[in-house]
């Protein structure tokens, strides 16, 4: 079976970098929705959105795996199984909903948030810093990253098999996902309520 090469996972390709993605609800009805899709339809689901010239983002990172025959692979996947984050009238709305991969809309009512969220996981996967889908946000310290290339990101420090982790979170799914980083980095903004 072949490896597929990695599809594109946001629409248009400048989302993050224009205006367009801070677009404000409108008589209209256009805003941000977050679709849970139908199992493993996240990238099919991607594809028909971008023929409907619908703005979309769903963000797609790389995993590695050895083969039965040892071989080295690599594969593309949602980062967040089953959403994917579109930006819709009414009309295009319906028109996601005809292509028989979604089974849930839901509005979004925090755009400040939502956007804020996404440009910063945006960020990190076009970065291509390894990461780590985290299924709930876990309790800890919230902190800033001081320097580096993600100076000013705020997250949560978890720990994963005795190694530092920054979780990003989108608040929204109470979602995220984490990246490794040197604690050095990091300068406390908020103990946890637990160690108090």
């Amino acid at each position: 079976m072949p490896i597929l090469k990695r599809e594109n996972d946001v629409y248009p390709a400048d989302l993050f970098e224009s205006e367009l993605a801070l677009t404000r609800p409108t008589e209209e009805g256009v805003h941000w929705w977050v679709v849970y899709t139908v199992v493993r339809r996240e990238k099919d689901l991607t594809r028909k959105l971008a023929a409907l010239k619908i703005p979309h983002y769903a963000p797609i990172v790389p995993k590695r795996y050895r083969s039965p025959n040892g071989r080295l692979r690599t594969s593309y996947i949602p980062l967040f199984a089953n959403y994917v984050f579109m930006l819709a009238d009414e009309q295009q709305r319906y028109d996601a909903l005809t292509t028989n991969c979604i089974l849930k809309c839901t509005p979004v009512t925090d755009y400040d948030m939502l956007v804020a969220d996404l440009q910063r996981i945006y960020d990190v996967v076009q970065a291509g810093v390894p990461l780590t889908a985290e299924a709930k946000l876990t309790a800890g310290d919230k902190v800033k990253v001081r320097s580096g290339p993600f100076a000013g990101y705020d997250g949560i420090v978890i720990r994963r098999e005795g190694k530092t982790r920054l979780l990003l979170s989108i608040r929204f799914l109470e979602e995220g996902v984490s990246m490794e980083i040197d604690e050095g980095l990091l300068e406390i903004t908020e103990r946890c309520k637990q160690q108090e």
